[in-house]
């Protein structure tokens, strides 16, 4: 492990309310949390969280480079995390709000762009408090998977895990139907803590 990686590293985390860590009165959601176990490696984490609320692929694909390498200057050590997709689902006046195909031209062409950049990961979509709803994440979820491995991009299925995870559904339901509290975070976050993938970049 040498000096440089220890001392500073610098990662943007991209997508929505569920990187924003939308209903956490502590602030931290999932990605926080991440950060702080890290730092108790002894990392010197520098932060960024660029979660939008209602944001959809579209959107994300128009704001993240300028974004991304005004934080991450190329003499540091600067990593990407996006989560994004669970809002490209969500009807609105009778469609979705991004039709599948488009989800998935989004998500290639964002994460083929970052790989040339910085490294990156990609974590998937999180289920909320409808039913019907986790139907048509659940099906992005598998697409978005399958495009991340053609790509050679890691990626992170958390849906079938916070699905069963009777603390992330009954706070999302109890609280606005598609977000948790600290405890459905704190979950999350434990999910990406033993991932393979996050742990290599901290070795």
């Amino acid at each position: 492990m040498n000096a440089k990686s220890l001392s500073e590293v610098r990662i943007c985390f991209l997508g929505e309310s569920f990187v924003n860590g939308t209903g956490d009165k502590e602030c931290l959601g999932w990605t926080g949390r991440i950060c702080v176990n890290v730092n108790k490696k002894g990392y010197d984490i520098t932060y960024y969280n660029l979660g939008v609320r209602r944001e959809t692929s579209t959107e994300l694909k128009n704001r993240w480079l300028r974004e991304v390498t005004y934080r991450l200057p190329k003499e540091y050590d600067g990593r990407v995390v996006f989560s994004f997709g669970v809002n490209d689902t969500t009807i609105e006046n009778g469609k979705t709000r991004v039709n599948i195909a488009d989800s998935l031209k989004n998500i290639h062409d964002i994460l083929s762009a970052t790989k040339q950049l910085y490294p990156v990961l990609m974590i998937g979509l999180s289920p909320c408090g409808d039913a019907a709803q986790n139907q048509r994440i659940a099906n992005l979820d598998q697409e978005f998977a399958l495009v991340c491995q053609q790509l050679d991009i890691p990626y992170l299925n958390v849906f079938p895990t916070l699905i069963k995870s009777n603390i992330w559904i009954e706070e999302a339901r109890n609280y606005d139907g598609a977000h948790p509290r600290a405890a459905g975070y704190a979950e999350f976050a434990q999910i990406v803590d033993n991932w393979d993938a996050w742990l290599n970049w901290f070795k």
